[in-house]
């Protein structure tokens, strides 16, 4: 890679990392679900006119905008309100890749090799080390939730690996036109209309700069960048980048937050990050049948995706 396209990788990934602090920032202005919602109502307009219509099929832009957009946002933005520390969040939700490889082995009839096997150990580990440091100083409610919301992570990873889509930003743009309503509803069913609109008056420059953050800085500008580098160098060239989002994620919210990393925070993130890396960066799994060139690509693309947010 060019040392120009070197710095436009980590740049994302800092974004992304950067992106758990103004996410926990804007939970003070918002209750969690309308606020994800209004990221993907800002991150789908105008943009959604602007990039050309769907190149994939609706089912699969459906699918994912659910699994990720409802589900995994949703519960990720629902455990840090609960008190889910930002760093810890970022670093958490890694364990997707371990999901991802164990829905690719029961839905896609994979066989994992053995070093993605062990990475997928290792990963988990560093999820129960993780457990106990966040025990010891918070609840678990919020832990669990995140756990969740990586696990649903990784059923988009599969429907997205599935769908195979050619174009990263058009794929992620039309996806975030899908969770709009079904957020708003859940928020008005969970949170309250009367809360809701308690926040919307009160919007103030910094809540929204929270949302034009996670919106335009996370989605359309993180994916867009992202999609570029991937059109222009391997997948495997690329994905490692995305393993620095956690570092960025754990040292703004330290810097910014004042969060404090443990010992046994600094030992899960080694295990953690250690983990994914074998699990994300080990040689193809085997599959019993044979595989297609769009789903190859598809392969490519949801491994090089991991670790966004």
């Amino acid at each position: 890679m060019r040392p120009a396209h070197v710095c436009l990788a980590v740049l994302v990934a800092a974004v992304w990392g950067v992106n758990f602090t103004v996410i926990e920032v804007g939970l003070d202005h918002f209750p969690p679900l309308l606020f994800s919602a209004l990221r993907f109502l800002v991150a789908a307009l105008p943009a959604v006119f602007l990039v050309g219509p769907p190149k994939v099929a609706w089912k699969w832009i459906v699918g994912v905008g659910l699994a990720l957009g409802v589900a995994k946002f949703g519960l990720l933005f629902i455990g840090m309100d609960a008190g889910m520390p930002g760093g810890l969040s970022s670093l958490v939700l890694q364990i997707q890749a371990v999901f991802t490889a164990l829905f690719a082995v029961v839905l896609l009839g994979e066989r994992p090799t053995r070093v993605r096997a062990a990475g997928m150990a290792v990963a988990l580990s560093g999820i129960g080390v993780a457990a106990v440091d966040e025990g010891a100083s918070g609840p678990l409610t919020g832990f669990a939730l995140v756990v969740a919301a990586a696990a649903c992570w990784g059923v988009s990873n599969i429907l997205t690996r599935k769908a195979s889509p050619p174009d990263a930003l058009n794929f992620m743009i039309w996806v975030s036109t899908v969770p709009v309503l079904p957020l708003l509803a859940l928020s008005l069913l969970l949170e309250g209309g009367p809360a809701d609109l308690a926040a919307l008056r009160s919007l103030d420059w910094a809540g929204a700069g929270t949302v034009l953050y996670v919106a335009w800085g996370a989605t359309v500008f993180g994916f867009g960048a992202w999609g570029w580098l991937l059109r222009r160098h391997p997948a495997s060239t690329v994905a490692p980048f995305s393993l620095l989002v956690p570092v960025f994620g754990m040292t703004s919210a330290a810097l910014f937050l004042g969060e404090s990393i443990t010992p046994l925070r600094w030992c899960a993130a080694a295990l953690l990050v250690g983990g994914v890396a074998l699990t994300s960066l080990a040689p193809p799994s085997r599959t019993p049948s044979v595989t297609t060139p769009s789903e190859a690509r598809g392969t490519a693309r949801a491994t090089a995706t991991h670790g966004h947010e």
